[in-house]
């Protein structure tokens, strides 16, 4: 029993270390992010909106060379190409701190490269058909090069080659033993993994789309930033790169609601919260429209059986509506400050709109008069 017990708690601090390696990765790749998307979408606003050189663009690499919107295509562009390798890099610093960064970055960065990718299935056998790794690669060759770099850490070295072993021996040993690996085992069966998801979620549409939002709406309000939320978050994130901007859309759309709701059912019906309450819907406004869902955690706290399934419908219909409508995001933070970016800004606003509704509905009808509650289950957390 006592080695059973050893391994269970072994298996949950490396499963919650994975996590936080996984979410450092992630944090850094946000702002590369972010840059990408809204620099491409300012590339179609001032192309399309403002008309300031030909209409119809269809893709970035059809602007006009040297105009203000090819401009911002290739910063935008720079932006999603790097993000990826980003990812993997620190990923591995997370792991292994600076001898696992250039690793993490220069595997993960060749493992988005078609030609190798085509190479190296030539190689195994496997027809690959331009397809690259994606963010699971990067994943994958983060992890990897983390944890090899760490080992070759604990190596016991003479004394002259320890100044050496962080700048030199470890990242370029851990480059070579890793990229046949990478490339050859890992890089081509996982870039048509990449490739069909891609696909398949491209061709997503009517109640497929729907149903996609349905569940990206739901996991964004279940934890209200724990890992749950995370995953979904990163989900529509990673999509940005490859220009599939509608799941994006219904994670932040999906993450507004959940505030914005229980603030108006807080205003609505203020005979169903505790009077002190009134001070977190007044701050849980900006927080819905700046997409922090952590803005509902007083909520869920103070009666978390009522209210977390209320924000879940609430988030999945909003979001399930945004994916129908075909609502788009390339940012992947900012809420309604970087609404002039999305496609189909009614439809936005709209799916914002209908899911504060209806979270704020499901609460109403769930929750009895805080004077009744507080006789039997007082709100505790209530001030939180």
């Amino acid at each position: 029993m006592v080695i059973k017990d050893k391994a269970e708690n072994g298996l949950r601090s490396h499963v919650t270390s994975v996590k936080e390696d996984l979410m450092t990765g992630v944090s850094f790749m946000i702002p590369f992010v972010t840059i990408g998307g809204i620099f491409t979408a300012m590339a179609f606003l001032v192309e399309s909106r403002f008309g300031l050189v030909a209409s119809n663009i269809e893709t970035a690499d059809a602007f006009v060379e040297g105009t203000l919107a090819w401009y911002f295509a290739q910063i935008g562009g720079l932006g999603l190409t790097i993000m990826v390798p980003i990812l993997g890099a620190y990923i591995a610093y997370a792991i292994a701190d600076k001898p696992g960064l250039a690793p993490g970055f220069i595997l993960s960065y060749a493992i988005q490269q078609a030609a190798i990718i085509d190479a190296a299935g030539s190689t195994v056998g496997i027809a690959s058909e331009g397809a690259v790794a994606g963010f699971l690669g990067a994943i994958a060759a983060g992890l990897l090069a983390g944890y090899v770099a760490q080992w070759m850490k604990d190596w016991s070295v003479p004394s002259s080659i320890k100044p050496m072993m962080p700048i030199l021996v470890i990242p370029v040993l851990t480059t070579a033993l890793l990229a046949p690996v990478v490339i050859l085992v890992l890089g081509v069966p996982i870039a048509l993994v990449d490739s069909w998801l891609t696909t398949t979620l491209e061709g997503l549409q009517g109640s497929n789309a729907v149903i996609l939002g349905l569940i990206l709406g739901a996991m964004m309000a279940f934890d209200m930033g724990g890992p749950v939320n995370k995953v979904a978050y990163v989900f529509g994130t990673v999509l940005v790169a490859d220009g599939i901007f509608g799941p994006m859309a219904a994670v932040m759309i999906g993450g507004m609601t959940p505030p914005l709701g229980l603030a108006l059912a807080n205003f609505v019906v203020p005979h169903k919260f505790a009077p002190e309450m009134k001070e977190n819907a007044v701050a849980a406004v900006p927080m819905g429209l700046s997409f922090i869902t952590e803005g509902a955690i007083p909520y869920a706290a103070a009666d978390p059986l009522r209210v977390i399934p209320s924000i879940m419908v609430g988030s999945a219909v909003a979001a399930g509506t945004a994916m129908g409508l075909g609502v788009g995001m390339p940012a992947p933070h900012g809420g309604i400050f970087v609404i002039f970016v999305a496609d189909n800004i009614l439809g936005f606003l709209g799916s914002i709109a209908l899911g504060t509704l209806v979270t704020a509905g499901a609460v109403a009808l769930l929750k009895p008069d805080h004077e009744e509650a507080a006789t039997d289950e007082p709100e505790a957390g209530a001030t939180a």
